[in-house]
């Protein structure tokens, strides 16, 4: 496919836009664009409490960061990503990811698998170096081996070497208070998989497409115009949760105290009543995209996870093209990203 921009179908098991449904295990999925940001912005909707754990461990990271804090310690603790960001200039992140993805496809050879040499590491080691991290390779190994046990509910196995590499981002953050390095760990690990998940399926849905504007492209096709039409269609992050504090009721349902929500963004992206022929991908839509989430809980990185992945693809786009290999997706409830993406040389 190289004169037409990719068709992307719904992922295997996105369910229709609809008003909310009670399903079998207990959570009511929310589907509509304006039921999801309903909920991601009415304070009736809050965060699931996490469990602390001891001070350096995973449990003690998720009940540590902003994403997973109360309402009364969020603000704050917010604040520390924020500010951190800030100072960081995402047309440098984008300059250093690109740079570092060249040197990786002049060592590659003839083939090199996206998701193990860039997908992650590249963004990850750029962010945990201009974050203040020391050895921002290690860092990056540290931060994958956290994303992996970070999600409650996950296998217990994987416990003890994410905790032992909690204690090692500790260490290699700069010196501060316990509560704003993690907060900067919190940072480097919503990034990991999410960041690679955009990497991964941009390459996916990309690389056979035009490589730069011509006569007769779409209005807007950049890169940072396409990655945001993937992140519509093909969002890595595919839904997040909530729990109501009250009875309220959304999209014409009643829905008790007490019940658990889950959002999800990969049927809300397609909403025709938000998008027109939302199964098109057409760069350069209005906004309206809900895969960064919205209101006070809005992820503070967009900008910064959008110019680290323009960085990535801007290079493979120049420089490779895909292979026929089938594409395969880590085993998880809420993300999806690409297990294996192997390209080679144009």
């Amino acid at each position: 496919m190289t004169d037409a921009w990719p068709v992307v179908p719904p992922a295997a098991g996105t369910p229709a836009c609809g008003p909310p449904v009670l399903e079998p295990d207990g959570f009511w999925w929310v589907t509509r664009h304006a039921d999801v940001r309903t909920a991601l912005t009415d304070p009736v909707f809050r965060v699931p409490a996490v469990d602390t754990g001891p001070p350096g461990t995973v449990a003690w990271l998720r009940a540590t960061v902003s994403r997973f804090s109360p309402p009364e310690r969020h603000a704050e603790r917010r604040a520390i990503g924020v500010t951190a960001l800030a100072a960081l200039d995402p047309d440098d992140l984008r300059r250093e990811a690109a740079g570092l993805t060249a040197a990786a496809l002049d060592r590659a050879g003839d083939r090199l698998d996206v998701m193990r040499e860039l997908a992650r590491p590249v963004p990850l080691r750029v962010l945990a170096g201009r974050l203040g991290f020391g050895d921002p390779v290690a860092a990056a190994t540290a931060v994958e081996a956290v994303a992996a046990a970070y999600h409650p509910g996950v296998d217990p196995a994987l416990l003890g070497r994410a905790d032992r590499a909690v204690a090692a981002l500790l260490v290699l953050a700069a010196p501060t208070p316990p509560e704003v390095r993690a907060n900067l760990i919190g940072l480097l690990v919503q990034a990991c998989d999410a960041t690679a998940g955009l990497i991964g399926a941009a390459a996916h849905h990309l690389l056979p497409a035009p490589a730069r504007p011509r006569a007769g492209d779409p209005p807007g096709s950049g890169t940072a115009e396409l990655l945001a039409e993937v992140l519509r269609l093909d969002p890595p992050v595919r839904a997040t949760r909530r729990v109501t504090t009250t009875g309220v009721r959304l999209g014409g349902r009643d829905l008790p105290p007490d019940s658990p929500v889950l959002l999800r963004f990969d049927a809300a992206n397609r909403d025709a009543a938000t998008f027109a022929d939302p199964e098109l991908f057409r760069p350069g839509r209005p906004t309206g995209l809900l895969t960064f989430g919205a209101g006070e809980r809005g992820c503070p990185g967009e900008r910064h996870a959008l110019a680290l992945a323009t960085g990535v693809l801007d290079v493979l786009r120049r420089r490779c093209r895909p292979t026929r290999s089938a594409l395969r997706h880590e085993p998880h409830p809420t993300l999806r990203v690409p297990t294996i993406l192997e390209v080679t040389g144009r």
